[in-house]
């Protein structure tokens, strides 16, 4: 089995199983009808929703425990929660919860300041975010932190930012952020899936090899692990694709980034099928078991 295959079969075990795609569609069929009947005075199941957040992104990996989804408020309640003299945006919060709480009694159901959360006893966590349309087609949401205050965000530009630029690599933007959440969620480095797909997709606009395939995926992964090293540490934050919503850094990643990019130059140095069981052992250090034995 050659560096191709290796991590073609990488690719089939990082990416979702299909029993948690349709376990994750149902619950969200059933989470929008829900909040429809309450806000929309309609059964549908798709109308109003969205799947945002890496999920929505389609740069999700396996052993993914957090969906986000967005779900469009009619603009009468936020004339109705914006008048308020205090805190319309926890009422409105509130109202989402109490809505979802009649077909989620048995669940936890709560909330962080801008989403509703239900905790499912599987593991895996909805978040649901409420929002008003604007003309331009960014979003409005409340946070109710600090008394109350409207925010924006635009995860629509977000995707097709991510899916414009995927589609000019060759499907190596979303493969290279998969392959990175679970060298993340391996060693347990502090940073967020969202930024990981900000700083993938800065790296891969000019990376020599962003049209090739499997058989260049070890050099990718390499390649990606040093930007992160050689990235400016005094920086705090970076820019979504699409939104230019602020991606806040979380903690000091660039070390294990250098750790495992002289690893993965080892790695990448095996070549031959000889040293093809040497090969797939560093790149199981860098990605843990995921990666094929």
């Amino acid at each position: 089995m050659g560096v191709s295959d290796e991590f073609y079969n990488f690719r089939n075990n990082y990416n979702i199983g299909t029993d948690l795609i349709s376990s994750i569609g149902q619950r969200c069929r059933r989470i929008t009808t829900r909040l429809n009947t309450d806000f929309w005075s309609t059964d549908s199941s798709s109308a109003h929703s969205l799947y945002v957040g890496s999920y929505g992104r389609d740069t999700a990996a396996r052993g993914i425990s957090d969906l986000d989804i967005g779900f469009q408020i009619p603009y009468a309640e936020y004339v109705k929660y914006n008048a308020y003299q205090g805190n319309g945006q926890s009422a409105l919060l509130q109202a989402v919860k109490n809505s979802l709480l009649k077909s989620y009694g048995s669940s936890k159901v709560g909330g962080d300041g801008q989403v509703v959360v239900i905790s499912f006893t599987d593991g895996i966590t909805f978040e649901i975010l409420p929002y008003f349309n604007n003309t331009d087609g960014s979003w409005t949401f409340a946070d109710s932190n600090g008394g109350g205050t409207w925010r924006e965000c635009n995860p629509r530009a977000e995707m097709n930012a991510v899916q414009i630029r995927n589609t000019a690599v060759n499907g190596n933007l979303k493969a290279l952020c998969r392959m990175m959440r679970v060298w993340k969620d391996h060693n347990s480095v502090p940073m967020t899936g969202a930024l990981i797909d900000a700083l993938a997709y800065q790296f891969i606009e000019t990376w020599g090899n962003r049209d090739k395939s499997y058989g260049y995926h070890d050099y990718m992964a390499r390649d990606f692990l040093k930007y992160l090293y050689d990235l400016d540490r005094e920086k705090t934050y970076w820019r979504m694709p699409g939104s230019g919503s602020y991606v806040y850094k979380t903690g000091v990643f660039w070390l294990k980034a250098l750790t495992d990019y002289n690893i993965a130059v080892e790695a990448c140095n095996m070549q031959t099928d000889d040293k093809a069981a040497q090969r797939r052992a560093k790149w199981r250090t860098v990605f843990g078991t995921t990666f094929p034995i």
